[in-house]
């Protein structure tokens, strides 16, 4: 503890000031020690000490395993001052061969799964060593290649870079997200990317799209299919950033669907979980049952059922890619930390060029490394051949001189290196033969140090050298392509009508706006059971993928999908839960969508038109005015119009007077009042002592009902003939006791008109 007259040497610096640089270190080691890759061995600070550790602790691919938690403890202990859960995350990582393209870790034990990555055994139970792979990080790291320094606590120094023999930093890829700044470099193929250094090498000025003729794609290591075109990845490789599209691989087996590939840390489980899910939300009826068939032999195989034969599968499948992770998209940002340590973002052209400059630098230190090495020993050699010459004097000194050194370096004119390396001389080297190994060791010595030095010398033959070495190791490990590159649109998922088995229904419509979907066209709606009060207003038929229009009587038309209705077997659902009419408003009746292309609207004051159907839907709550009413007018339940040149129209009056004529009279309009179907006085419309009662749709060959109370009456060809005339006239009256007539609708079928 400091005395009162102790004084501190304090640096006042302002907060702003002192955060800004604190967080300026921090920012900075974040991306140089721990999220980005280098470019020269392409591995991140913790991925290299895990290496090196393993490779001290000999545990080369030919070494027996050992446990992973020795390897952690080096790891930490010597070099990695952080958790041992993250380091042995890292290392798990390494040797997972769903997670990287080429292991460089050979794991034995629970090392996890590709449908949950995270599974893996805790370090206590698994063991480990290096691949064959790593060979191609550490084969030269005692030659002289790289920068060595002091690890955490000054006691070890670390490599600061492997010597890698390929570039690694795209083999594997990596991900990191560091501050401000972020990397995702996806895993290349190992004789794409040796080829095209190659080709850089041979020619210098090659292009970026030179190179993407051979580094066509990346190569992710569970298979799929790359359906990016190849435009987008060419600008991708160009600019170094962009996304690749990856899809799973599908084949039909006895009308099954078989997933046999998926992509990129895609988990099988959780894409049937996805499916699982529409499925019970009755968003995917097409699918009848999931499998998950997968074992240690077959990886992939999930088994998707379809409901039939008649299923379209490709549709089925596009609606899986768009809506699960059978599809992936994946960023893709070329950052790493280049030779001059720095991070940048690069083209592949960029970072090829800058790896092989590495390359062929480190392969230039091992040549100087080894040069050296040989010209010590030649050196040491000539010393040798100098002592068997001189054998019996050299013992003679030996023997007498308490210093023989300096007396050896006077009389031979030797170095003190020959004279240490003389002295010693084991005895059993003194044999006479030993002179003739000694010649034969400087001839080999002496024409491998010629052929360093020639390599040296010339730029042409040290890259000859780089790419003979290249080429050796790709053949060494190299593989085929895993991801098929098939150009694709991206999928889209089908629209919920499209999703939907088309069915027979029948849409009831109430008096009192309740409504209910009954399976089939046999079904008679008047029949059905209504609530108290309440009594059947409309119906319509057709199938339960197609949208049903409901029209209110302010003349406002609403689309509803027909699947989405309530089953017939209860009383059904009222529309105003599902729609927002104006207040006071009641639904007049219903068409569908689909079944008929058009529908014939009309109030009782007489005015009507003929719609398009596909004209009249609307996703607003509110729905869509199509109909104009006259002051005091209501609307008459809208009936589909099967043909508007051939279908007929039959109007009856409150005063019994029918008239029919042919729908081609009336106007095809998307909105509006319409004209006059059936003449009434005005006077008595106004004072609605008369108006349109009801309207029916006749096609060529039916016969009409009348309804009036509880009787009815079938006009047949001749019958019909008397009412026929132009639209707006006044009609004939019907026969007595049907003047009061209710309802009319089509029945059988009777002779043309």
């Amino acid at each position: 503890m400091a005395d009162d007259d102790d004084t501190f040497d304090l640096d006042q610096v302002p907060l702003a000031e002192f955060t800004e640089r604190a967080y300026l270190d921090y920012s900075m080691y974040v991306i140089l020690d721990r999220a980005l890759p280098a470019l020269g061995d392409g591995l991140k600070p913790v991925q290299r000490r895990i290496i090196y550790a393993m490779s001290e602790l000999g545990l080369d691919a030919a070494a027996k395993f050992k446990k992973s938690a020795r390897t952690v403890g080096d790891v930490i202990g010597k070099f990695h001052p952080h958790g041992d859960s993250a380091c042995y995350e890292a290392m798990v990582l390494m040797a997972q061969p769903f997670s990287y393209r080429y292991p460089l870790v050979d794991g034995q034990g629970n090392w996890g799964s590709s449908d949950d990555p995270k599974s893996f055994a805790a370090m206590r139970y698994t063991e480990a060593k290096l691949t064959p792979y790593a060979d191609v990080l550490l084969a030269e790291l005692g030659q002289g290649t790289v920068d060595w320094v002091p690890n955490f606590d000054g006691t070890l120094d670390e490599p600061a870079m492997l010597p890698a023999r390929l570039p690694n930093v795209l083999l594997n890829g990596t991900t990191g997200i560091a501050v401000g700044m972020a990397t995702d470099i996806p895993p290349h193929n190992l004789r794409e990317v040796a080829e095209a250094c190659i080709h850089l090498l041979d020619n210098p000025r090659a292009t970026v799209a030179e190179l993407t003729e051979i580094v066509r794609a990346p190569d992710f290591p569970g298979g799929g299919e790359i359906i990016t075109p190849a435009a987008e990845l060419r600008q991708m490789y160009e600019t170094g950033n962009g996304s690749v599209r990856l899809r799973a691989i599908y084949e039909r087996e006895d009308g099954n669907i078989i997933v046999t590939a998926l992509p990129f840390q895609s988990s099988g489980s959780k894409i049937l979980e996805q499916i699982a899910q529409q499925m019970q939300a009755k968003k995917l009826p097409l699918i009848e049952d999931l499998r998950d068939e997968s074992d240690h032999e077959t990886p992939v195989r999930l088994v998707i059922v379809p409901r039939s034969n008649r299923v379209d599968v490709e549709q089925v499948m596009q609606h899986l890619f768009a809506t699960t992770d059978l599809e992936r998209n994946y960023r893709i940002n070329l950052n790493v930390i280049g030779t001059d340590g720095l991070p940048a973002v690069k083209n592949l052209r960029t970072l090829l060029g800058e790896w092989l400059d590495f390359r062929t630098d480190t392969v230039r230190r091992r040549l100087e490394f080894r040069l050296e090495k040989v010209l010590a020993r030649l050196h040491v050699l000539e010393g040798y051949l100098v002592a068997f010459l001189n054998i019996d004097e050299v013992i003679h000194i030996i023997r007498t001189e308490d210093k023989p050194r300096p007396v050896l370096m006077a009389r031979f004119g030797i170095t003190e290196v020959q004279a240490d390396a003389i002295l010693d001389l084991r005895l059993r080297h003194l044999a006479r033969l030993e002179e003739m190994r000694i010649r034969g060791e400087q001839d080999e010595l002496e024409a491998e140090r010629k052929k360093i030095e020639q390599t040296l010398g010339s730029r042409r033959r040290l890259r000859t050298l780089v790419r003979d070495e290249i080429r050796a190791d790709m053949e060494r490990f190299g593989d085929e392509r895993r991801c098929a590159l098939v150009e694709r649109a991206s999928a889209q998922a089908l629209s919920e009508t499209e999703l939907v088995p088309s069915e027979p229904v029948t849409v009831v419509l109430s008096s009192k706006g309740w409504v209910r979907a009954a399976k089939g066209h046999e079904v008679n709606p008047r029949e059905l059971s209504f609530r108290s009060g309440d009594a059947y207003q409309a119906a319509a038929r057709g199938r339960s993928n197609q949208n049903a229009l409901f029209f209110d009587s302010t003349g406002r038309a609403y689309t509803v999908p027909a699947h989405t209705l309530p089953s017939a077997r209860g009383l059904g659902e009222p529309l105003a839960g599902r729609l927002s009419p104006p207040d006071g408003a009641t639904f007049a009746g219903v068409v569908m969508q689909g079944a008929s292309s058009h529908v014939l609207l009309a109030s009782d004051h007489g005015y009507g038109f003929v719609a398009p159907i596909a004209e009249l839907t609307t996703k607003n709550r509110s729905g869509k005015v199509v109909l104009s009413l006259p002051a005091g007018a209501r609307i008459l339940p809208p009936l589909p119009v099967n043909d508007p040149e051939e279908d007929w129209v039959a109007c009856v009056s409150s005063t019994g007077h029918l008239l029919i004529f042919p729908v081609a009279e009336l106007p095809i309009l998307a909105r509006g009042k319409g004209q006059k179907m059936l003449q009434i006085p005005s006077a008595r419309l106004k004072a609605r002592d008369e108006i349109m009662q009801a309207f029916t749709v006749l096609g060529p060959t039916d016969d009409l009902r009348v309804y009036a109370g509880n009787r009815h009456i079938t006009l047949k060809e001749s019958d019909q003939e008397h009412y026929i005339g132009e639209r707006a006239r006044r009609g004939l009256k019907l026969p007595r006791g049907f003047q009061r007539a209710e309802r009319m609708e089509p029945a059988g079928n009777g002779a043309a008109k």
